[in-house]
């Protein structure tokens, strides 16, 4: 299947909190662009879910941020290491804090598209 997304994504490893109401469960990103990332995670949340994703940039930049799971892809727990694409494919929907440090750490790795435009829309 070919992959839908006009932006691409950047393989970066950042520690995240996820979670439908509170940001409490603890993953990685595996890749991330100005509109979304691969959270890898065994805590999958289905897909079209609005959840709460935070973490931290360098110089302690906090960024916080509403997403929508586009797909999620679980596996038993005893393989979640093996399996390539375990867990969830997110789109940034609305940021609460940190936008311009994303944008900027988005700019220093290659992926220079604004995060959202002004009215909100990617």
């Amino acid at each position: 299947m070919a992959d839908k997304r006009d932006i691409r994504r950047q393989k970066k490893r950042i520690s995240i909190r996820f979670g439908i109401d509170e940001a409490i469960r603890m993953a990685f990103t595996e890749d991330i662009s100005a509109t979304g990332m691969f959270i890898k995670s065994a805590n999958i949340i289905a897909p079209n879910t609005k959840i709460r994703i935070e973490f931290m940039l360098a110089d302690d930049c906090k960024v916080e941020l509403e997403a929508r799971v586009m797909w999620a892809k679980k596996v038993p727990q005893n393989l979640f290491h093996l399996v390539k694409k375990s867990g969830m494919g997110v789109h940034f929907l609305r940021f609460f804090s940190g936008r311009e440090h994303l944008d900027a750490y988005l700019s220093e790795i290659g992926a220079t598209q604004t995060v959202l435009e002004e009215d909100g829309h990617v």
